[in-house]
């Protein structure tokens, strides 16, 4: 496996981490939450010499999706999302393109997908997690083979997403922190939505001893 991590900036003050995972047998690769820039992206996989089968999409928000029908229409790969928030990526009120200061977007996705499913590319697996509490649908992917976790905006290093917003709720997204993400191996490495990269066992005083992040 190959793992590239893009900074995209959007109008936003925090650029949004996108992420190309990439099997090298197969080639098979799959963009995680393109949210604009696509030249960069688009260079990147043509350096890897990908064929991108999937975009993965963490939620709906338009930090994190502006890219996406650029890359769809060149490629021609599939779009996924977890079911919650496949219509958000057509409302307004829900995926905050105007907060945001972007176009309209409106997406369909290819295929949904539900807590427990699994994404394959080559040999690589990839485990769907339902995260609710940042939106209704938001999803991580774990891939226990390369002990890795992608977040989107469930957790951060140090902190969790925003709970303020359509459809998010604070209660939500502690358990999905405290019940399923720090529920995985302590080594786990952490790939948020924005900002740094973390680790499971970093994370947890935070939320099971109430004790500050160190840095």
């Amino acid at each position: 496996m190959i793992l590239k991590e893009l900074k995209i900036h959007t109008n936003l003050a925090d650029a949004t981490n996108c992420y190309i995972v990439f099997d090298e047998e197969s080639k098979e690769t799959m963009v995680i939450d393109p949210a604009g820039e696509i030249n960069k992206i688009i260079e990147m996989i043509d350096i890897l010499k990908g064929k991108l089968k999937y975009i993965y999409l963490t939620h709906c928000h338009g930090d994190h999706i502006g890219g996406v029908q650029e890359l769809k229409n060149k490629y021609n790969c599939k779009i996924l999302i977890h079911r919650e928030d496949s219509k958000g990526l057509n409302d307004p009120k829900i995926n905050l393109v105007e907060y945001i200061g972007i176009k309209n977007i409106e997406l369909d996705a290819d295929s949904i997908v539900d807590d427990g499913d699994l994404i394959h590319l080559g040999d690589l697996e990839l485990k769907v997690l339902h995260t609710p509490g940042h939106t209704k649908g938001g999803s991580s992917l774990y891939c226990e083979k390369e002990k890795l976790l992608f977040s989107g905006d469930t957790l951060f290093r140090g902190t969790w997403g925003r709970t303020d917003l359509p459809t998010s709720s604070i209660e939500d997204i502690m358990n999905s922190i405290t019940k399923k993400l720090l529920k995985l191996p302590d080594e786990t490495i952490v790939y948020p939505g924005h900002g740094k990269s973390t680790r499971i066992k970093d994370e947890k005083p935070i939320y099971l001893e109430l004790k500050p992040k160190l840095y």
